[in-house]
């Protein structure tokens, strides 16, 4: 593993910046839709001066963002979340008798609205509430009634308001699967899913009926932890690759595919077609592929990892199929890509569009007729998630607009696209660069 000394997570397009600035009327070039009403929020690792992190996902969360009104960019700030482990670099997420401190956390994920209450996520432990103007408000249990860590990656159900998510942990049980109530009050379901050991869960799928589980070959690794890395994960070839069909009427009782060995980071969406199928679509990475990318982000290497960085995260579809009990894996397109988005109002539904970041690019897949379409930015430019936001009384699942925060060497915008043709409707220009980071949201004023 690299040293922080010359760490590729602190350089370059991922550098952190060194402190929190305010800035207001920001410069605008084209024209803002006045029905942009509200906040974009996103979350990333930033590490404190002087306090270097050992891999990338561990530094502290900094949440930048912009507010929009009236078609003008009132301002741009950015925050550190204030965590225990920001406010005070020896909490310990373990405690010496072996105890975990789920409040002792980056929150440096993801940041989405939910009830009343805006979340900022990370995998290993609870989230932390932040408010509209970016002060930390301190971590949140929901009452109580959440016992476990959170994703940062839950799924909002667009019927029932509920927010479906799940938590993994290093310790039994390793998996636990949550429903919170759509005001964001309680935990109104826990269930604990039986998986064989520590899996690294980043993230999951959702169907009108169904939830896609996500059991893959990079584990918790005691020894890395004990050695004090980064993040004490690594690839197993022995714990095996499958995804998971639950009912959501029947949490626990999961019907399991293999798949060929791979790790996949983030999912695009999931739906049921009219033969019963659950189609998932994510972004698919080959032992050898993740290998080299946790290495270079921070992970341990192992014997997987010995070639050089490649590029070959792609689209991919599983189709699994209960009559049969196999699993069809179709590779959609040879682009490098990440960060795949849709519109969250088809989230378990069937969908036909998905955003991914490629490098120095947006790129627009068309799922129905096998399609894409691409917006260069242009090979230095660091091209953040694209959040989609629908147009009011929007007929057509892409009318509306892509926002994504654009970085260079020293400047960056955020971008403002009309989705049904990538171009460019309006773009703020920010008082710094942004460091690339991880995802974010749209958070409406209504």
């Amino acid at each position: 593993m690299e040293t922080t000394q010359n760490a590729g997570w602190l350089e370059g397009a991922l550098a952190p910046v060194p402190d929190e600035i305010d800035a207001a009327d920001l410069e605008v070039t084209g024209a803002l839709p006045p029905e942009l009403t509200g906040r974009y929020f996103r979350n990333g690792p930033n590490p404190l001066p002087g306090r270097p992190s050992g891999h990338w996902f561990t530094g502290p969360g900094m949440i930048h963002g912009v507010r929009l009104r009236g078609g003008r960019a009132e301002w741009y700030r950015n925050r550190w979340v204030r965590t225990k482990t920001f406010l005070d670099e020896n909490a310990r997420f373990v405690g010496d008798d072996g105890t975990l401190d789920l409040t002792a956390v980056p929150a440096n994920t993801h940041v989405v609205p939910h009830g009343d209450k805006i979340l900022a996520l990370v995998e290993i432990g609870f989230p932390y509430e932040v408010a509209p103007e970016l002060g930390t408000a301190g971590p949140c249990d929901f009452g109580g009634t959440l016992t476990t860590a959170m994703t940062a990656h839950p799924k909002q159900d667009p019927v029932t308001g509920e927010l479906l998510f799940f938590g993994y942990g290093v310790l039994p049980p390793y998996l636990t699967y949550h429903r919170l109530s759509a005001d964001g009050a309680r935990v109104v379901e826990s269930r604990e899913i039986e998986v064989p050991g520590p899996t690294m869960m980043h993230d999951f799928a959702i169907t009108e009926n169904h939830v896609v589980w996500l059991d893959l070959p990079v584990v918790f690794d005691l020894d890395l932890a004990l050695g004090g890395g980064g993040m004490p994960f690594r690839w197993d070839d022995s714990y095996g690759a499958r995804l998971g069909v639950m009912r959501r009427d029947a949490p626990g009782d999961v019907r399991w595919f293999d798949v060929d060995p791979c790790y996949v980071f983030h999912v695009g969406n999931a739906h049921e077609d009219p033969a019963g199928r659950i189609v998932l679509d994510g972004v698919r990475y080959r032992p050898e592929d993740f290998a080299a990318t946790w290495r270079e982000i921070g992970g341990s290497a192992n014997p997987a990892g010995d070639a050089a960085r490649s590029e070959s995260a792609h689209l991919h579809s599983w189709t699994l199929d209960p009559a049969t009990g196999r699993a069809a894996e179709e590779r959609l397109d040879d682009r490098n890509v990440e960060f795949p988005t849709h519109d969250d109002a088809r989230t378990g539904r069937r969908h036909r569009f998905l955003y991914t970041v490629a490098r120095g690019a947006l790129v627009k897949y068309d799922l129905r007729d096998g399609s894409s379409s691409v917006l260069e930015f242009g090979q230095d430019a660091s091209v953040g998630e694209a959040v989609f936001v629908p147009a009011e009384g929007a007929r057509g699942e892409d009318e509306g607009w892509l926002l994504s925060i654009v970085s260079g060497a020293s400047s960056a915008e955020l971008v403002v696209l009309d989705a049904a043709d990538l171009s460019r409707t309006a773009s703020v220009r920010l008082p710094r660069r942004v460091p690339a980071g991880f995802h974010g949201s749209w958070i409406p004023d209504a």
